[in-house]
C-alpha cells in the first residue's frame, strides 16, 4: 500500500504543471488557476488516474466564466471541452471522464463548441518571434482561426514599439528571442503601459507552469494546433472581463 501511495504521489506531482496549466486557462489568472489546483487537491480528487483526477477536481471547482462575446456561445463544458482535448491534447473518453459526461454526449458538446468558436469575435494580435518562417507560419494560424495581425515583432524593442503603435488586444509571445532578447520581458514592458492579454508560446511549457514566480496564464506547447490557438486566445479575450 505505501509503495501504491509513493507511485500516486509521484504521479500527481508529474501531473500538477498541465493541472496549472489547465486551469490558469479556465479563470485567466495564474493565481486564480494555482489557488483552484490547491483547492482541488484539499477537496479530495475522484476515483481516477492521477492527471485525469486533478483535472475533474479543478473542473468541479472552476467558477463561472465571463460573459462570451458577441456572438459566440460556448458554455462552461464547452470551454471545458475545448480546453481539456485543444490545449491539453486529452482523447474523448478521457475529456468525458473529466466532465463527467458519457463519451456521445462529450463528442457532440465538443462538435457544437467547434462550431461556436468559429463565430468568436475576432482579436487583434500581436506577434512576437524571431523565428521568421515561424513567424509566418503563426501568423497564418492566426489569420485563419479569423484574427487580425496588426504587427510582428522580433526583439523586444521592436514588440514594446508595435504595442504602443497598433494597441493590440491580445499579443502572441515566444519566450526565447535569441539575440533580440526575452518574450517575457518584451511583454512585461508592455504591460506597464498597456493591460493586454498574453498568449506565451514555448517548446518548455512545464518552465513557465511551476507557481514559483509570475508566470503567464496561457501558455501553449510548440508545435501547436488551429484549434488549440483558438480556444486559447478565446479565453484570453475572455479573461479582460472580470469573473468576480
Amino acid at each position: 500500500m505505501h509503495a501504491t501511495n509513493a507511485v500516486t504521489q509521484a504521479e500527481l506531482l508529474r501531473s500538477l504543471p498541465p493541472a496549472r496549466r489547465y486551469a490558469r486557462a479556465l479563470t485567466g489568472s495564474q493565481q486564480s488557476g494555482d489557488a483552484l489546483v490547491a483547492d482541488a487537491l484539499r477537496a479530495g480528487l475522484p476515483s481516477l488516474p492521477p492527471r485525469l483526477a486533478l483535472y475533474a477536481g479543478v473542473t468541479r471547482l472552476a467558477p463561472l466564466p465571463p460573459v462570451p462575446p458577441a456572438g459566440a456561445d460556448l458554455s462552461p463544458r464547452h470551454r471545458q471541452l475545448l480546453l481539456l482535448t485543444a490545449l491539453e491534447e486529452l482523447n474523448l473518453n478521457d475529456a468525458a471522464q473529466v466532465v463527467g459526461v458519457p463519451p456521445d454526449v462529450a463528442e457532440t458538446e465538443l462538435h457544437q463548441a467547434r462550431e461556436a468558436l468559429r463565430s468568436a469575435t475576432a482579436a487583434d494580435i500581436l506577434v512576437i518571434e524571431d523565428e521568421p518562417i515561424i513567424a509566418m507560419d503563426v501568423r497564418q494560424l492566426v489569420e485563419d482561426c479569423g484574427h487580425r495581425v496588426v504587427g510582428v515583432a522580433a526583439t523586444e524593442t521592436q514588440a514594446v514599439r508595435l504595442a504602443q503603435d497598433r494597441n493590440p488586444s491580445l499579443i502572441l509571445a515566444d519566450v526565447n528571442l535569441g539575440a533580440g532578447g526575452d518574450g517575457i520581458t518584451a511583454v512585461n514592458r508592455i504591460q506597464e503601459r498597456l493591460k493586454v492579454p498574453v498568449i506565451f508560446v514555448t517548446a518548455y511549457p512545464e518552465r513557465l507552469l511551476t507557481a514559483e514566480q509570475v508566470e503567464p496564464a496561457f501558455v501553449i506547447s510548440k508545435p501547436f494546433e488551429p484549434l488549440a490557438l483558438a480556444i486559447a486566445t478565446y479565453q484570453a479575450v475572455c479573461s479582460t472581463v472580470p469573473i468576480g
